[in-house]
């Protein structure tokens, strides 16, 4: 084996390392694909008893952005507190106050996501 050999094996053992531990990363849902860096999104409380409550299933999410994504744009949403199980690919939404099943349609695929189906819980 000469030189320039182990200098490309080198090359190629430093290049793959990290993309191999990011891809392992991103598998698990840990990474900050999906738009930058990780983002975060704050917690909304409303007092009282929502007025009803909607389970819905959205395709397109693949990390903890996206969680935060999808939770964030619903909770701009005046009256609407959002839980999203990743694992599940289900947004739980709560809704204080009347509002269209279209909103929240609209707004998870404004977001970037599809909506597959929304149930009244």
């Amino acid at each position: 084996m000469n030189i320039s050999n182990l200098i490309i094996i080198l090359v190629i053992a430093v290049i793959l390392i990290p993309a191999i531990k990011g891809t392992v990363t991103h598998m698990k849902g840990e990474g900050s694909c999906c738009g930058g860096p990780k983002e975060k999104a704050p917690k909304k409380r409303i007092a009282g008893k929502p007025v009803s409550k909607l389970k819905v299933q959205i395709d397109g999410m693949h990390c903890d952005n996206c969680k935060a994504r999808v939770e964030k744009r619903l909770d701009e949403l005046d009256g609407v507190v959002a839980k999203v199980k990743l694992s599940e690919k289900i947004a739980y939404v709560s809704l204080y106050k009347e509002i269209p099943e279209s909103l929240i349609r609209d707004t998870i695929t404004k977001a970037g996501y599809e909506v597959l189906s929304v149930e009244a819980l």
